[in-house]
C-alpha cells in the first residue's frame, strides 16, 4: 500500500527548534516525528512511502539513508526549489502515487493512535474519491458535512466566510468538523487537478471544496482515539507527556487506563 508524508513544512511555529533542522526531524519523546509516522504506516501495512522535502531537505534524505528507510520503499518528492503546499505537493508527487490503489496522506506533525489500516479499509468499502479524518475539536475553521458525512462546504466561524462561493450555509443542516491532517485519496481524483486553476502551489482543502460538487468526498469521524498536532510547542509538550505514560501504537485497555491517569494529572495541575 502507498502513502505520502508531508515533511516539507518550514516549522515556523516550532522555532527556534526548526532554525537548524526540518520540523519532521524534531524529536518527540526521543524519536523524530518522521520516524514515528513511518513506523506507524509500516505497522499498518504501508510499504511504499513518498516523503516531500523543502526546509533542510538534505537532512531528511541523510536521516532516511542512515536508517535504511526503516525497511520500506521510500521516494523523495523534492520541493527544495519551491514549497508547493499540500495540494501542490500531492500533485507533484503524482508519478509516485498514481495507479490503481488509493494512497494515504499523513502530516508529519500529527501524532495519533487511530487504526490507519481500518481507515484505509473504510475508504475502499465506500464509493468516495477521498476520505478525510475529521473530529469535533474546537477551531475557527470547519469542514461542513451532511448526516452521511458527505462534504459540502467550509466555514470560518471568526469571519463568517464560507466556501465554495455561493454556498448556502445553515447551522442546523451541517455537521461542523475539523480536519485531522490524514486522508485517503483515490488516484482517479487526479484528473480534477488537471484543471488549470490547480497548478503550482495550492492547498488541498480548496481543491476538495471544489471537487465535492462533482464527486463524493467523505469524512471519517475520529472517535475514541487520541490526536495531537505536534507542530506547536504546547501540544508537542503534551504529546511527550502522553507518550511517557503509554506506547502510542497500542490502543488497548491499558492504553485507556494510562490516558485516564494522564487526564487526571492535567486536571490536578490546573486546580493548583
Amino acid at each position: 500500500m502507498k502513502a505520502m508524508i508531508f515533511a516539507a513544512g518550514l516549522g515556523t511555529r516550532l522555532r527556534p527548534l526548526t532554525d537548524n533542522m526540518p520540523k519532521a526531524l524534531v524529536p518527540v519523546a526521543g524519536k523524530p516525528m518522521l520516524e514515528r509516522v513511518i513506523l506507524r504506516l509500516k505497522e499498518a501495512g504501508f510499504n511504499e512511502i513518498t516523503v516531500n522535502i523543502h526546509h533542510f531537505g538534505e537532512q531528511i534524505i541523510d536521516f532516511l539513508r542512515a536508517h535504511d528507510n526503516f525497511g520500506t520503499e521510500i521516494h523523495i518528492s523534492d520541493e527544495r526549489g519551491m514549497l508547493l503546499d499540500t495540494g501542490g505537493g500531492i500533485k507533484k508527487a503524482r508519478p509516485f502515487l498514481d495507479g490503481q490503489e488509493p494512497f494515504l496522506v499523513h502530516n508529519a506533525d500529527i501524532l495519533m493512535d487511530i487504526d490507519l489500516a481500518g481507515l484505509y479499509r473504510h475508504h475502499l468499502e465506500s464509493d468516495a474519491e477521498s476520505t478525510l479524518l475529521v473530529s469535533e475539536r474546537k477551531t475557527s475553521r470547519y469542514l461542513l458535512f451532511d448526516d452521511d458525512y458527505h462534504l459540502h462546504g467550509w466555514i470560518n466561524k471568526s469571519t463568517g466566510e464560507v466556501k465554495p462561493a455561493g454556498f448556502d450555509y445553515r447551522e442546523t443542516k451541517y455537521r461542523e468538523l475539523a480536519f485531522g491532517g490524514i486522508h485517503i485519496i483515490s488516484p482517479s481524483l487526479f484528473h480534477l487537478m488537471d484543471d488549470g486553476q490547480w497548478n503550482g502551489k495550492f492547498s488541498i482543502i480548496p481543491f476538495y471544496l471544489s471537487a465535492c460538487t462533482k464527486v463524493h468526498i467523505q469524512g471519517y469521524p475520529l472517535q475514541g482515539f487520541r490526536w495531537f498536532d505536534i507542530g506547536k510547542p504546547e501540544t508537542l509538550a503534551q504529546a511527550e507527556e502522553y507518550l511517557s505514560l503509554i506506547h502510542i501504537s497500542e490502543p488497548t485497555r491499558q492504553a485507556e487506563i494510562s490516558y485516564a491517569v494522564f487526564c487526571l494529572k492535567k486536571k490536578k495541575k490546573k486546580k493548583k
